[in-house]
C-alpha cells in the first residue's frame, strides 16, 4: 500500500477547537472534570478501553476516564478501533495514511504494525478519503494530550461474521504487548426521534431509563463474550453504533495470556444531562478492561487494611463504640472503590459475614465499615457483644462482576458467584469451594439454596449469574 504523507483532520474547528492554545485548554479542563467524577485512582495494566466519540464538548470528558488511565500507564501505541458511519464494505480496512494531523501536531501511524496486519491477508487497506470518521479522529488530539508521543494503528471495522472476527482477533492479538493498548470507539444509545429510536417516553423516568438499558449493554460487554453482546443488542434494539469495533475488541482480549479480564465502567453520562434536553440523547461510556492482578492489593495495601478492620474490631469489644478506624495511611490501592467482604470466625466457625458487592466509597472507608457490620448485623447470628473472645477475622476485597452466558464459564476455586433468580438473590465468596472441598456442582446447588431457589432456576431465560474472584487477606 502506498500511504499519503499526512492527513489533515477535518474536524478541527468543529468537533473541538481549531486553535491550539484553545484546544489545549479545552482539553486540560477535560481531565480535570474528569479527575474530579472519577476520583484520582487509576487501574494498572490496561489491555482495552471502550470510549465514546461524540464532539469533546459532550463526551470528551467521559473519554478522559480511559484517556487518564494511559497517560498514568505511559503507552507507547494505541490499535484504534472504529468505523465509518457513512457506511463500508465488510471487513477491516485500515487507512492508507502515515500520520495524522490535528491543531496540536501530527499523530504517527506505526506503519511496521500496519504492515504485519496487512500482511495476514484479513486486514486490507482503502483510501483514507472513503474511511475518514470522526470515530476515530475525534480520540486524537485526547491521544495527543494524555500520551502525545504514542503511535497509533487505525482500524475500521465494517460488519463481521464470527469466523471473519475471530481471525482478524488472531491478527490482532500479538500486538498487544506491554505498552499497547486496544480502544473500541463507540457511544452508546442513541434517543430520540432523529435516531428513529423512541422506546420510552422522554418524561421524567427517561434519565434513569436510558441508564438501566445501557447498563444492560456494559453488563453485556463485561462478559467478554462478543457473541451474547451482539445478542443483547438484538434482545434490546439498543441503538450502540459501535458494535462491530467492541465485538473485535472483546474477541481479541480472548486471545490474550495474562489471566482473566474484567471490565471496569469507569465514568458514564448522556448528553441529556448536559443540555437538559432527553429528547435528542445519546449515551457515553468509558469502559476499561484489566487483568485481574490489576485489581490485587500489595503486601503493605494488605497489611493497611487488615490493621484498620482489626483495630476497628478491637475498640468495638473493648469499649462497645461503633467507630470505624481507618487505616494509618492512605496508599493510592486503597483510595480504589471496590467490593468487599468481612467475615469473622470463632473456634472455626462462622461468627458473620457481611459485605458490599461493590462500593461507591474507597476501599480504605468501606472495610472498617463492613468490619462493624459483620459483627452487628449478620442476622443469621446474634450480634457481637463487647469483650467477646477469640474472634478471627477474614477480608475479602472484590473484583468487578462479570456476566456469565452460561455456566461453563463457572472456576470452582477461583470464582465466587451471585445468582439472581427472579428477584431471588444468593452470594458465595470463592473460598467457600475451597474450604468445603465442593465441586462445581456443589457450589451452585449452595448457591440456588442461599438464592432461596432450585437448581432448576439455571434453566431460566430470566436467571442471571455473575462471578467475580476476592483476594483473601487475613
Amino acid at each position: 500500500m502506498e500511504a499519503a504523507a499526512a492527513h489533515e483532520s477535518p474536524y478541527s474547528g468543529s468537533w473541538y477547537p481549531g486553535q491550539p492554545s484553545a484546544l489545549q485548554e479545552l482539553l486540560d479542563e477535560l481531565f480535570q472534570n474528569s479527575a474530579q467524577r472519577t476520583g484520582s485512582c487509576l487501574i494498572p495494566h490496561a489491555a482495552g478501553f471502550v470510549v465514546p466519540h461524540a464532539g469533546l464538548a459532550y463526551s470528551g470528558v467521559v473519554a478522559a476516564a480511559a484517556y487518564r488511565h494511559m497517560e498514568a500507564a505511559g503507552t507507547r501505541r494505541v490499535v484504534l478501533l472504529g468505523f465509518s458511519h457513512r457506511g463500508a464494505a465488510p471487513g477491516v480496512w485500515i487507512p492508507e495514511v502515515e500520520r495524522f494531523r490535528t491543531p496540536l501536531g501530527e499523530v504517527a501511524v506505526d506503519r511496521e504494525a500496519v504492515c504485519q496486519l496487512l500482511a495476514g491477508g484479513v486486514f486490507r487497506s482503502m483510501r483514507e478519503s472513503a474511511l475518514c470518521d470522526h470515530s476515530i479522529e475525534i480520540q486524537l488530539p485526547l491521544l495527543q494530550r494524555a500520551v502525545p508521543d504514542a503511535a497509533v494503528v487505525p482500524v475500521y471495522v465494517s460488519r463481521l461474521g464470527p469466523e471473519a472476527r475471530t481471525e482478524a482477533a488472531r491478527c490482532l492479538a500479538p500486538l498487544l504487548e506491554p505498552g499497547t493498548v486496544l480502544m473500541a470507539s463507540s457511544d452508546l444509545t442513541h434517543y430520540g426521534r432523529a435516531f428513529s429510536y423512541e422506546p420510552f417516553p422522554a418524561d421524567r423516568s427517561i434519565s434513569q431509563r436510558l441508564r438501566e438499558l445501557d447498563e444492560t449493554v456494559i453488563e453485556a460487554a463485561g462478559s467478554l463474550s462478543p457473541e451474547f453482546f451482539l445478542e443483547t443488542l438484538r434482545s434490546t434494539s439498543a441503538t450502540v453504533c459501535g458494535y462491530e469495533p467492541i465485538a473485535l475488541l472483546l474477541e481479541t482480549l480472548a486471545w490474550l495470556h495474562d489471566g482473566e479480564i474484567f471490565q471496569e465502567t469507569l465514568d458514564y453520562q448522556t448528553s441529556g444531562e448536559i443540555t437538559g434536553d432527553f429528547h435528542h440523547s445519546v449515551s457515553y461510556g468509558a469502559l476499561g478492561y484489566f487483568p485481574y492482578r490489576a485489581f490485587e492489593l500489595g503486601e503493605e495495601d494488605q497489611g493497611l487494611l487488615l490493621e484498620s478492620a482489626r483495630r476497628t474490631l478491637d475498640h468495638y469489644l473493648r469499649t462497645g463504640e461503633r467507630k470505624p478506624i481507618p487505616p494509618e495511611r492512605l496508599t493510592p490501592a486503597l483510595k480504589r472503590p471496590a467490593g468487599v467482604f468481612v467475615s469473622l470466625h470463632s473456634g472455626g466457625n462462622l461468627r458473620g459475614c457481611v459485605g458490599r458487592r461493590a462500593s461507591r466509597e474507597p476501599l480504605w472507608e468501606a472495610t472498617p465499615e463492613v468490619t462493624l457490620s459483620a459483627a452487628l448485623e449478620d442476622s443469621r447470628f446474634r450480634p457481637v457483644r463487647p469483650g467477646e473472645k477469640g474472634l478471627e477475622l477474614e477480608i475479602s476485597v472484590l473484583s468487578p462482576f462479570k456476566r456469565l452466558p452460561n455456566l461453563d464459564g463457572f472456576r470452582v476455586n477461583e470464582h465466587g458467584a451471585l445468582l439472581d433468580a427472579g428477584g431471588y438473590q444468593g452470594l458465595l465468596l470463592p473460598q467457600v469451594a475451597t474450604e468445603r472441598n465442593w465441586t462445581a456442582q456443589q457450589f451452585l446447588e449452595a448457591l440456588a439454596r442461599k438464592a432461596g431457589a432450585s437448581y432448576a432456576a439455571y434453566s431460566e431465560p430470566s436467571t442471571k449469574v455473575y462471578v467475580f474472584r476476592a483476594q483473601v487477606i487475613r
